[in-house]
């Protein structure tokens, strides 16, 4: 590179990263105004019936709302802010000025990658130490004054609460902490030593403790030679009413999917392990969860990359052409990873590679459109 180049090479750069970083925080404050303005409009009939403060409602709810939905769109609204300014770019014959002048291809992307570091940094930052808290308040605020009370959509629900004690419940309410035809067994060495059956069992949060009703409990000795004389020493009892303490809370059995994003790196991972050793329904949702924090800021590198090779060309048609290839394209990208997620808390696919696996294919793609792009 020729000396005289670089001062010009420096105005370039300082300008691709001002537009770049510009056009996404102008896209970013246009499209949450007109978010806040919409679910405002949906919410002013549960507003009015809340008990809740203009002051909560601005800033334990609004405030963390703009927050979440800014950094879950930021992949989306990063796209199209490269996709609009690089084909303006295009549209004057800059970008082909600047190959012209002995500027690389390569050298031409240095800019929009170190923004995309940027906000790849701050978006990391976001995922993993203010959203957690910041979802906190705003579901909370939303379970306070807007949602329906709590429910567990699941049945037959088992929870191994120690090692060899098991609960089962047919099915589980929430909100008032009750579920019905519970059960409780103790196993030793692989055999059954106690169980207990009840028509309903209800958590008395001021004791911690549970009540059953109409109960039957089943002790069971151990294995003789004589099977008749074992089973002659088996001991039923029958009861209206019983309190029992179990480490086992309401919490424990069920709650909203969308708590996840309110629990930081170590309580997910907790979670995760102790949801794993329960036998619970929905840990590969939260391995997702896990997962998407590292990998959607990773996106993107992939959406600028994609951005600028589609965009840097001088087409007929100028932005909107560019405009529709990458809508069309990022669209895809959701699917995909709607359908990689779908599949990780359905079935057995790997949860990790399922988060990953639609960065892998369209950064691919990315590679693809770049070395096909004009140089």
């Amino acid at each position: 590179m020729i000396p005289e180049l670089h001062p010009v090479l420096k105005t370039l750069d300082r300008y691709i990263i001002k537009q770049f970083l510009g056009t996404f925080f102008f896209i970013l404050v246009l499209i949450m105004a007109v978010a806040v303005v919409f679910d405002f409009s949906e919410k002013t009939e549960e507003f009015s019936k809340a008990s809740a403060t203009w002051k909560q409602i601005v800033f334990d709810y609004y405030f963390n709302f703009v927050l979440y939905y800014s950094n879950l769109f930021s992949g989306l609204l990063i796209f199209i802010a490269v996709l609009l300014f690089t084909s303006r770019l295009a549209t004057r014959t800059e970008v082909i000025a600047s190959l012209s002048s002995g500027v690389s291809f390569p050298r031409f992307l240095r800019p929009y990658f170190i923004a995309a570091t940027i906000l790849t940094a701050l978006s990391y930052y976001m995922n993993v130490y203010v959203l957690p808290h910041a979802n906190r308040t705003r579901l909370t605020f939303e379970k306070t004054y807007i949602w329906t009370p709590d429910h567990v959509d699941d049945t037959h629900i088992l929870r191994e609460i120690q090692p060899g004690t098991i609960a089962y419940f047919n099915s589980f309410d929430l909100g008032q902490r009750m579920g019905t035809r519970f059960g409780l067994e103790r196993w030793e060495n692989g055999a059954l030593r106690s169980k207990l059956t009840s028509e309903r069992a209800t958590y008395d949060t001021i004791t911690g403790k549970w009540r059953v009703t109409e109960y039957m409990i089943r002790d069971i000795p151990q294995e003789t030679n004589d099977t008749i004389a074992s089973s002659r020493f088996e001991r039923i009892r029958r009861g209206g009413a019983l309190d029992t303490l179990i480490p086992l809370k309401p919490r424990d059995i069920g709650q909203r999917l969308e708590n996840a994003g309110a629990m930081d790196r170590k309580e997910i991972a907790s979670f995760i392990a102790a949801e794993k050793a329960r036998g619970g329904t929905h840990v590969a949702f939260y391995e997702v969860e896990q997962h998407q924090r590292s990998a959607y800021p990773f996106a993107i590198y992939v959406f600028t990359l994609i951005g600028v090779s589609i965009a840097s060309r001088k087409v007929r048609g100028g932005t909107g052409v560019h405009l529709v290839l990458g809508v069309v394209l990022i669209l895809i990208y959701e699917f995909a990873m709607k359908i990689s997620t779908v599949a990780a808390t359905n079935s057995d696919f790997n949860p990790m590679l399922a988060v990953w696996l639609p960065n892998i294919i369209f950064g691919s793609i990315g590679v693809w459109i770049y070395r096909s792009a004009p140089k």
